[in-house]
């Protein structure tokens, strides 16, 4: 880096890299009057072999000036001169990098001093011979600028970054011009054309190369001449403006142009015009006043006619103002309806199609079944027909008998396994039909009396409901029911329980089982005094853990509802009860 000092003083870094390679000056082992011309690099991205960039030239060897001419063992046998990152061969002879590398980029390379073959892999940096070509002594490249410094040739670099005749631009950057560092702040001060100056109007602080313009259009205290060219010699542009109201020479109408006056003329005769034509301005605003008072009357008279109506409007903007908000919480009831709809739509999409499958294969078992009542309907009447014919008959007539009573004890099997079937499919499908899948089940429990006295009995300890879902893609649950009661409540109590079920989509769902539950058994009555008990799962509980089995143990209320309310309440009508589950499906994830 090299320093110089701006116009305010300010030091000013340059970076030797920035300096032209056509400004330095080049110096080489001859006499300095058959000094050849030299090609340094303006800037280098990377340094090499530890010398910075900058330093090194862009082909061939070093041009310096030495001040000892260098032994001939320091010159390269193509360039002939000193060498620049030397490079030695098989053969013995030194090479700059730069030109080794043009020979070897030859077909069939070989060495200048003796025709030997060259061979990339054998050629060798000479380290040795690169140190001491370092430590020789050469002049300062700005020598012909008159510095007189003499240093190694590893030292340049340095000694450039600091040399008072060194040549570097200018360091404001927009001027191209190029000096010895010991001119800058001379430069700075008094010749560069960019450097910083003040305005000795204004005190504005600016680029030289920017003054006259500034002068020119935008200075606010640079005197200019009144454009009505008024007794006015000069005055600040910033006071221009307001003087153009008052300058005597200015060309200005007439105050009363708005109410007819045509004259226009100078600033100076407007008050001989004013005093002249008083009476004329005074028509002109009378008339003028008129013009508006009539007017006015007019506005008042379609006020009045417009204020009549104002009531109506009004009221009528009150009521469409109720039907609008009527409307809207009409259509606010609307979408909330038609989201659940959609709600419900997607959930039982599915579902109905496993219907209409069940449905189809319902329908073939049925028609199976009817053509084997068919079949064994032909079967028995041409039995009955062969028993008439056969009571006298031989032994072959038995003998198909027999085989006919066979055939009809196979059809009557696959009669009543069909029939099963058929069965398993009908309940299947109510079971389908009264699927719930948002949590929610109602559950309707018919011949009270009879299923309680089967309880009473041991015949039929507890009931179960159909699943209900808390989504389609959610937990599987169902209800237990104890008309008898079970464990504390046996024999006194209607105990019901909660009973999760392992499902279809148990691995995506989170355990264990975490909802609120709500149980509640239906008053039937007009005061709809419902009975009803909630609780939390235990985390901890086998109960709510994820099923291994058909379905994890049983968990509710064995003490739900004694039996004496629910019998002589209003809680059993036509023999029927209902039971509601209630599963908090608020906080489920979605799949």
């Amino acid at each position: 880096m090299s320093a110089g000092r701006s116009a305010d003083g300010r030091e000013v870094q340059i970076p030797l890299q920035q300096v032209a390679p056509s400004l330095i000056s080049p110096l080489s082992a001859a006499p300095p009057s058959h000094r050849p011309a030299n090609l340094w690099p303006s800037s280098e991205p990377t340094a090499q072999q530890g010398v910075p960039a900058g330093f090194l030239p862009l082909h061939g060897g070093f041009r310096d000036h030495f001040v000892e001419t260098p032994e001939a063992k320091y010159c390269c046998e193509a360039c002939r001169l000193v060498l620049c990152q030397p490079r030695q061969t098989e053969c013995g002879h030194r090479f700059c990098n730069s030109c080794i590398c043009d020979i070897l980029s030859r077909p069939n390379p070989v060495c200048p001093a003796d025709m030997e073959p060259l061979f990339r892999d054998k050629i060798f940096k000479d380290v040795c011979c690169h140190r001491e070509i370092m430590s020789l002594k050469v002049y300062c490249r700005s020598e012909a600028n008159g510095c007189q410094e003499q240093m190694s040739l590893q030292q340049i670099p340095d000694h450039l970054n600091v040399c008072p005749f060194f040549e570097v631009p200018c360091p404001l950057g927009k001027c191209k011009e190029r000096m010895m560092r010991k001119e800058i702040p001379d430069h700075l001060n008094w010749k560069c054309k960019h450097r910083e100056t003040t305005c000795e109007f204004c005190s504005t602080k600016m680029p030289l190369t920017d003054l006259q313009k500034h002068k020119d259009t935008v200075c606010p205290a640079f005197p200019v001449m009144c454009p009505n060219h008024c007794s006015f010699a000069s005055l600040p542009r910033s006071e221009l403006s307001g003087h153009q109201h008052d300058c005597p020479k200015a060309q200005v109408s007439c105050q009363f142009h708005r109410y007819g006056c045509t004259f226009k003329g100078l600033n100076q005769d407007m008050r001989q015009h004013e005093s002249t034509f008083a009476a004329e301005h005074l028509k002109m605003m009378a008339n003028r006043n008129l013009s508006l008072e009539n007017k006015v009357e007019d506005v008042k008279g379609e006020l009045m006619e417009r204020y009549k109506v104002l009531p109506a409007l009004s009221s009528r903007l009150s009521e469409l103002e109720n039907q609008n908000e009527e409307l809207r919480e009409k259509n606010r009831q609307m979408e909330q309806k038609l989201a659940t709809m959609q709600k419900l739509m997607s959930s039982h999409s599915e579902k109905l199609l496993e219907v209409e499958l069940e449905l189809h294969s319902l329908r073939l078992l049925r028609d199976e079944v009817e053509s084997l009542r068919g079949t064994l309907e032909s079967v028995r009447t041409r039995l009955a027909a062969l028993e008439q014919g056969g009571r006298g008959g031989s032994g072959s007539t038995t003998h198909t008998l027999a085989s006919l009573e066979t055939q009809l004890n196979r059809h009557d099997d696959m009669l009543s396994v069909h029939e099963i079937r058929l069965a398993d499919m009908d309940l299947r499908f109510q079971v389908l039909e009264t699927a719930s899948y948002n949590g929610t089940l109602i559950w309707k429990i018919r011949d009270y009396k009879r299923r309680k006295q089967d309880a009473v009995a041991a015949k039929t300890l507890s009931l179960y409901s159909q699943p209900f879902y808390t989504g389609y893609f959610g937990y599987k649950m169902c209800a237990r029911v104890y008309l008898n009661g079970d464990g504390m409540g046996k024999g006194t109590h209607l105990s019901l329980f909660f009973v999760v079920m392992r499902g279809e989509y148990d691995a995506l769902l989170p355990w264990p089982f975490k909802q609120k539950v709500t149980l509640m058994l239906m008053d039937q009555g007009p005061s709809r005094k419902h009975l009803g008990d909630a609780f939390k799962p235990d985390p901890n509980s086998s109960s709510f853990r994820r099923p291994v089995a058909e379905m994890n143990i049983a968990s509710g209320c064995p003490l739900f509802v004694s039996q004496t309310v629910l019998e002589t309440g209003t809680y059993i009508k036509d023999d029927t009860i209902f039971i509601k589950v209630t599963v908090d499906t608020s906080d489920l994830p979605d799949l």
